[in-house]
Formats: structure tokens, sequence, C-alpha cells
């Protein structure tokens, strides 16, 4: 629920930048703090569209839907087998997406976008920690059982090192701790 909450934010704010920029294009927007931290860049690259949408857009839905499973699940305890497949290969798409991005970010445009980043920062967690839970819960058959129970323990130091990768991943290709000092 959390993740759904963080991240619905982020999307929002995200979405408000972009219509601000589709209707006044040449504004500088709230996001935008230097050549190398900024939304503008990632918003309006192709990227930043990536199935044709803004991806801000997709990211009101994917994360209103992960908000919506968190509260239900405060009234119903369990949902169906085929709800978790589902719901776990959708999170799974997003954080493939998210890696993609990232990776696109830092290599080729170049830039941090401070909502993506939080973005980022919700979907890593939300796809180790949903994963890894739905192994332990049984929804990928009783010998997942054993693997997700084996790697629960381990999910947030797994979090943090794929934060960390991040990290190093963007101060290797953008130096940005030279630029913030």
């Amino acid at each position: 629920m959390l993740s759904g909450a963080i991240g619905l934010t982020a999307a929002m704010a995200l979405s408000v930048e972009k219509i601000e920029k589709l209707t006044n294009p040449d504004t500088g927007l709230s996001c935008d703090f230097s050549v190398l931290v900024q939304c503008s860049a990632n918003l309006d690259s192709a990227q930043g569209a990536a199935f044709g949408v803004p991806n801000p857009f997709l990211g009101l839905v994917g994360f209103a839907l992960v908000l919506c499973v968190g509260v239900a699940l405060w009234a119903v305890p369990h949902f169906a087998r085929w709800f978790w497949v589902l719901f776990n290969f959708g999170v799974a798409g997003a954080f493939g997406f998210v890696v993609w991005l990232i990776g696109q970010s830092i290599y080729v445009l170049g830039t941090l976008c401070p909502w993506c980043l939080v973005v980022w920062l919700t979907t890593i967690p939300l796809f180790f920690f949903g994963t890894v839970r739905n192994l332990r819960e049984g929804v990928f058959g009783r010998r997942a059982r054993r693997v997700g129970a084996l790697l629960w323990p381990w999910m947030t130091l797994v979090t943090v090192a794929a934060y960390l990768v991040v990290a190093v991943l963007a101060q290797l290709r953008l130096n940005v701790l030279a630029s913030i000092i």
C-alpha cells in the first residue's frame, strides 16, 4: 500500500508537470533543478511516452491499482491464486520498464528526473517484496514456498543493493557528486 501511495503521488506530480509542459512548452518545470537533475528532458523525450502515452499517465493507473490492492487486503485477507499471478506479472512488467527507464535516463538522456527517481524507488521494492511474498505464499507452487521463505529475510538488503547499483551507475556515468559539490 505504501508503494502504491508514494508511486501514485510521484505519478500525479509528473502528470501535472507533463500537462504544464504540453500547455506551455516554454515554461520551466518545478522539478528542473539543473542540467543534470530535471524532469523536462525525460518528459519531452521519446522514452517519456514509450507506449505512445506519457509514462506518468501509466503510473497513475498502475500505482492506483497497487494502492487499491493494498486497501482491499485490509478487507479481504486472501485473493485467488490467479489474481496474485496476474498482479505479479504486472509488477514484473513495471519493474522491467523501470529498469529500462533507468538505463535510458542515465545512459541516453544523461539526466536524473527527481519524480522518476521516486517511481524507481517505489517500484524496486514493490517487485522484490511482492514476488518473494508470492513465492513464500505458494502462489507459484509448493517448491517455491521454500525459496520464498529463504529469500524473504534478505529482501531489505536486496532492495538496498539495487538502490546502490543505480546510484553507482549514475555516479560513474553522470558524475553526480561533482555536480552537487
